[in-house]
């Protein structure tokens, strides 16, 4: 599924926001929502504020994208994104990668959980995931910027086994909350920030990508597993754990969102009781498989009225859906608008992005 495109297209209807973040602590529950919050502010990981590196990043990338939206840097597999204001939240699905934050704020909820990042943070998605997205901190003259790379799990798998011990046990309290969630978030010492400003810079000599930029998405993933989330990436790269068996389920998901649901199928599949799988999938994801694949299957239709023009009801039946009628009332709940509204909505945007 082609759902990360849309990130430019929504942003450019979203609603204001006040520019400053909420002050949300760290590891706090807010009691307006009933949701965790984790931020990126932790004292034993923060970087220093306004470092040299970080605003060479935020610099090199505001030279590449000057405009919002979003651009394929010619590196494969890196994305570069900048929004000149704040955002309203915006549904989309990570796929599995890392996503650097170099200047502004944002916030991200998965089921339950929320999760604010700001400057010099990372965040590393080990699976397929539907999120809620905002940008709280952003305008013309400090814009949001980020930059997303994208990654193989199978490059982190390889890595693992050749680092063997050298990825650290977890050890509670050192990072992010929620072990077993496929988010997890920590923030870039020097040396992450100075092999992604050598990687980002390969854009200035494009003739160098091919040969360097391979050994520095590398060392980048390296950094990431030797640093304060390598044990919690770990557990999804690892063959026998009960994390590798629910991105193995994930990916099922992914692939056959279209079909019906078995529970049992999927438990069997992963060597799993249903109740275990359950469990897991809940504290991998924050959701049921059941809302998973709904959320999947919405995106997907959203992609399909606006790429190939079908109709809502040809869309909800092509990915799964038996009642237009239950189709239309779940895609408004999730997207905030009716099919057609949302598609033309989205369509007036393209058009001005293109402008």
């Amino acid at each position: 599924m082609q759902i990360a495109g849309f990130c430019a297209v929504i942003a450019r209807f979203c609603r204001k926001w006040p520019d400053t973040p909420p002050p949300y602590p760290a590891h706090a529950y807010t009691a307006a929502k009933g949701r965790k919050v984790m931020t990126a502010t932790l004292s034993n990981v923060a970087a220093p504020a306004g470092s040299a590196l970080e605003q060479q990043l935020a610099q090199l990338v505001c030279e590449q994208i000057a405009e919002p939206g979003m651009l394929d840097s010619g590196i494969p597999g890196v994305s570069l994104y900048r929004a000149d204001d704040t955002s309203s939240c915006a549904s989309t699905v990570y796929e599995p990668s890392l996503i650097f934050i170099l200047q502004g704020t944002k916030t991200i909820e998965l089921g339950d959980r929320e999760i604010v990042y700001g400057p010099s943070s990372y965040l590393a998605s080990s699976v397929h995931l539907p999120v809620l997205g905002q940008i709280v901190d952003a305008s013309p003259n400090h814009p949001y910027l980020a930059v997303k790379i994208d990654v193989d799990p199978q490059e982190v798998t390889d890595l693992v086994l050749e680092l063997g011990d050298k990825v650290g046990r977890y050890e509670p309290g050192n990072e992010c909350p929620e072990v077993g969630c496929g988010l997890c978030m920590s923030h870039m010492d020097e040396s992450m920030q100075g092999a992604l400003y050598r990687l980002l810079n390969l854009m200035t000599t494009p003739d160098d990508i091919a040969v360097l930029a391979p050994l520095t998405r590398r060392e980048i993933i390296y950094r990431s597993l030797i640093g304060e989330m390598g044990p919690r990436m770990r557990k999804f790269a690892s063959i026998d754990s009960q994390a590798n068996r629910i991105s193995r389920v994930i990916s099922t998901l992914k692939d056959r969102y279209s079909e019906p649901l078995r529970v049992k199928d999927l438990a069997d599949s992963a060597n799993m009781s249903e109740s275990t799988l359950f469990h897991s999938f809940k504290q991998v994801t924050r959701m049921s498989p059941l809302q998973f694949q709904k959320k999947l299957r919405l995106h997907e239709a959203r992609r399909l009225m606006l790429t190939e023009g079908l109709e809502a009801a040809t869309a909800s039946y092509r990915v799964g859906y038996e009642s237009p009628s239950h189709f239309s009332r779940e895609y408004s709940r999730l997207f905030g608008a009716p099919p057609r509204a949302d598609v033309s909505k989205l369509r007036g945007a393209q058009a001005g992005v293109s402008a």
